[in-house]
């Protein structure tokens, strides 16, 4: 495993956060390993993402967060030690697009915070979101709420600006780590994905939207 990009990614020390497992047995578990499935066996993405025939689009959606959350939290983890205070004081995404952070609790209106801030905000409140059973719940048979896509849809949103982020602001520690490949595989598995399914607006994409166009064809 010569690869430093994937000797960190299996450095439990360097995850992160933890990530949410799918428990086995359950019908997520056996969702999560026919999705593992088609990406292992190098599947094109955009049929990868499809909705299985006679599966749940809530269900197919719920794995998918979770597997995004998790993907996007070790490309974050392996580049934040230089994504610091000094280096990036602003959540942003080049010089025209900046984030500003607002949730239900300490920031009640939109707050322009450091760049490793927002992303710890943001880790966290996806974690809430995901591991509340109101909103994903484990047990096959529990309904999902009737927002559930709506909030789909801001974690999704949120999570893109982590990509954005990575991109136009460490893409050489990326680079330098040899880990090009792999961070591209997960943006297009992403990108096609939220594209499929309709669950980030368009304005939202503008900051990747060239790149997007010569990587997703």
């Amino acid at each position: 495993m010569s690869n430093p990009f994937l000797k960190q990614v299996f450095n439990k020390d360097k995850t992160f956060r933890p990530k949410r497992k799918f428990e086995p047995g359950t019908q997520r578990f056996e969702l999560h390993k026919k999705a593992q499935a088609s990406l292992n066996a190098g599947l094109d993405l955009k049929l990868a993402v499809q909705l299985p025939t006679g599966e749940e689009l809530n269900d197919w959606v719920a794995v998918h967060v979770v597997d995004f959350f998790n993907r996007v939290n070790l490309i974050y983890g392996t580049i934040s030690d230089g994504c610091t205070e000094q280096s990036c004081p602003i959540m942003s995404g080049g010089p025209k697009y900046e984030y500003r952070w607002q949730d239900e609790h300490k920031f009640r209106k939109p707050t322009a915070l450091s760049a490793p801030r927002y992303m710890d905000l943001l880790m966290d409140w996806i974690e809430v979101q995901i591991n509340n059973e109101d909103i994903f719940p484990t047990n096959v048979g529990t309904p999902f709420p009737k927002n559930f896509l709506q909030v789909v849809k801001k974690i999704l949103s949120r999570l893109f600006r982590v990509f954005v982020h990575v991109y136009i602001h460490h893409f050489d520690r990326i680079a330098q780590m040899g880990s090009e490949a792999h961070v591209n595989t997960c943006y297009k598995h992403f990108y096609y994905f939220v594209k499929e399914f309709g669950l980030i607006d368009t304005k939202e994409l503008e900051p990747l939207k060239e790149m997007t166009a010569r990587m997703c064809h």
